[in-house]
C-alpha cells in the first residue's frame, strides 16, 4: 500500500445513555479507525447529553469549542462517532470549515482503501452510493469541498456531484454486476459441495487475529497487519488436519459493533460464506479490554445471519498479552491460544478434527488388494485410524471415519463386515 500523508483530525463523541466504558472503547474503536485510514488523532471532544442535538449532533456551546479549537489547531477533518444526518452536516458545515465526515464514512473509506477483489470493490461502491443519496440535496457547498483525503476515497470520490438519478443508474448498474459476481461464488460453492469437501470458516471481530490463524493453519498469504479491516475479501485456502484429512478454510470479514446497515447489507454475500461452513472458528482477542462486547457483537451477528446450527469453536488468541481481567466466557469448545505458538495451532487442528469426526460416520471395512484405488480414496477423503495388510486372504483391514453424505461412505458399504 502506498504511504499517505497523515491527515489532521479532531475526533467528536456525544454519550447518551451507553455506560461509560462502552463509549470510551467506542472512541478508542474509532481512533484506530481513524489510524487505520491514514489520520493523526489532535483531540477528542466528547459531550454527554440526555439525546443527540438533532440539528448539529452536539450542544451549540460545543459547536463553539470545536471552533476555537479548530482556530488553534488547523485540523484538515472533523470525525463524529455516530452517524450524521444530512442536516446536520449542513448545519455543521456552516460553523466549521474543516470537512466533516461520520463513523460510517470513515468505515466506508477504509474498505474503499483495503477491497482487492471486484467484488469487495463493488460492493465498497455500493455502499458508499447508497450513502450519498439521501445527503446529496442542500450539500453542495459542503460537496464542493471533497477534494481528496479521508472519506472521499475510493470510487465514490469523482461521482460526488453527479445528480441523483445518475447514483440510483449506478446503484442499480453495481447491484446487477454484484448478482453476476454472487452468482459466479455461488457456482464455486455448489462444486465445493459436489466434491463434498468440509469447509470451516473464521469468523471475529475486527483486529482479533483471523488473518493471522488463518495464514498459519494454511500457509497462505493473507493480507496480515495490525489495522482494524486489514481483510475485507474472503479467501479459502486448503488445511490438513493431524490425520492427513484435508479441508477447506475460509478466512472473513471483520465484525465490528454498530456496523453501518448500507454495510450490513453490502457485505451480506461476502458473509454468505460463514453460512456454508460446516464449522465456524470464532477468534476472540483475549487482549482488549472489551472483549467480552466484541464477542457478544459476532454472535449476534451471526444469529442475524441464522447460523446457530453450525457447530462453533471459540478461539481465544492472542494468549502471551492476555488483558488481566480476561475470562473465557464460551460455555461450549473453546481453545486459549496464541497463533504464534506451534503446539497452540496443533491445538486447533485437532479440534475441527474432532468436531469433523462428530459429523462422520465410523467405517469398519475389508479391502480386496485389488481396490487399490479406493484404498487412495480413504487415505485422501476420510479420517483414515487403522490400516492393516493380512496377507492370508490379500485384504486391507481399514478403521475410520467417512463423512456422511460422502459418495465414498455408500462405496464402503459393501466391505463391511
Amino acid at each position: 500500500m502506498e504511504k499517505r500523508e497523515y491527515e489532521k483530525v479532531i475526533l467528536i463523541g456525544c454519550q447518551t445513555n451507553e455506560d461509560d466504558d462502552r463509549y470510551h472503547y467506542s472512541l478508542e474503536e474509532l481512533s484506530s479507525l481513524t489510524k487505520t485510514a491514514n489520520g493523526e488523532v489532535l483531540a477528542i471532544v466528547t459531550q454527554k447529553r440526555d439525546r443527540i442535538h438533532p440539528s448539529t449532533y452536539i450542544g451549540k456551546g460545543k459547536v463553539e469549542e470545536l471552533a476555537n479549537l479548530e482556530e488553534e489547531m488547523e485540523p484538515d477533518l472533523f470525525i463524529f462517532n455516530d452517524e450524521l444526518s444530512p442536516s446536520q452536516i449542513r448545519n455543521l458545515s456552516k460553523e466549521l470549515q474543516a470537512r466533516i465526515i461520520d463513523r460510517t464514512q470513515l468505515i466506508l473509506d477504509i474498505f474503499a482503501q483495503r477491497a482487492r477483489s471486484k467484488e469487495g470493490k463493488l460492493q465498497v461502491e455500493l455502499a458508499q452510493l447508497q450513502y450519498l443519496l439521501p445527503r446529496l440535496a442542500g450539500q453542495g457547498v459542503s460537496l464542493s469541498r471533497l477534494g481528496g483525503g479521508i472519506g472521499t476515497r475510493g470510487p465514490g470520490e469523482t461521482k460526488l456531484e453527479s445528480d441523483r438519478r445518475h447514483i440510483r443508474g449506478k446503484i442499480d448498474d453495481i447491484k446487477n454486476q454484484l448478482s453476476t459476481v454472487v452468482k459466479h461464488r455461488e457456482r464455486y460453492r455448489e462444486r465445493r459441495k459436489r466434491n463434498k469437501a468440509f469447509q470451516a470458516a473464521i469468523v471475529g471481530y475486527t483486529n482479533a487475529g483471523k488473518s493471522t490463524l488463518f495464514n498459519r493453519l494454511t500457509e497462505a498469504g493473507s493480507f496480515e497487519e495490525n489495522l482494524l479491516f486489514a481483510t475485507l475479501d474472503p479467501m479459502t485456502r486448503k488445511a490438513v488436519l493431524p490425520s492427513g484429512f484435508n479441508i477447506l478454510m475460509t478466512d472473513t470479514v471483520g465484525f465490528i459493533q454498530d456496523l453501518p446497515t448500507s454495510l450490513i447489507a453490502a457485505f451480506r454475500s461476502t458473509l454468505e460464506e460463514v453460512k456454508e461452513a460446516d464449522v465456524l472458528l470464532h477468534v476472540v482477542d483475549s487482549s482488549s479490554p472489551d472483549y467480552f462486547n466484541h464477542e457478544k457483537t459476532v454472535n449476534y451477528l451471526l444469529a442475524d445471519l441464522e447460523v446457530h446450527n453450525i457447530p462453533q469453536i471459540t478461539i481465544y488468541n492472542k494468549r502471551d498479552q492476555q488483558h488481566p481481567d480476561f475470562m473465557p466466557l464460551s460455555k461450549e469448545t473453546s481453545l486459549v491460544i496464541s497463533a504464534f505458538d506451534q503446539n497452540d495451532l496443533k491445538s486447533v487442528l485437532s479440534s475441527i478434527e474432532e468436531t469433523v469426526i462428530g459429523q462422520m460416520e465410523p467405517y469398519h471395512v475389508y479391502l480386496p488388494s485389488s481396490e487399490g484405488r479406493l484404498l487412495s480414496q480413504l487415505k485422501n477423503e476420510s479420517i483414515l485410524r487403522s490400516l492393516l495388510f493380512h496377507e492370508e486372504d490379500e485384504q486391507y483391514e481399514c478403521k475410520g471415519y467417512s463423512l456422511k453424505d460422502h459418495p465414498l461412505t455408500g462405496q464402503l458399504e459393501k466391505y463391511a463386515k
